[in-house]
């Protein structure tokens, strides 16, 4: 008697572990495909981001001073003051001023 409830239990172990197992992998395949679309939807972004750059260029606007005002928008006010003190000290250091 021992021996097959031994048998049986094991059998139920081996089976939790299947479930377990492929429950993990289709969580995992679950996190691929997620992260695979959304690198899609990235890589449609920039293009459009691109594309918006190219269209201001055809309007003769500098590009680089636009991603420039883009990155300077993103910091918070002191934060941009601290890099505009700080560019000011080394160019001065540099008699570039």
């Amino acid at each position: 008697m021992a021996t097959a409830a031994t048998a049986t239990a094991a059998t139920a172990a081996a089976k939790d572990e299947q479930t377990a197992h492929r429950f993990a992998k289709d969580q995992l395949k679950a996190f691929v495909e997620r992260v695979e679309r959304l690198e899609e939807e990235k890589k449609a972004i920039a293009d459009d981001i691109r594309d918006v750059y190219a269209e201001a260029k055809g309007n003769g606007f500098d590009v680089k001073a636009l991603r420039t005002i883009v990155r300077l928008r993103k910091q918070d006010a002191n934060e941009r003051a601290e890099a505009e003190t700080i560019l000011e000290t080394y160019m001065q250091a540099l008699g570039m001023l």
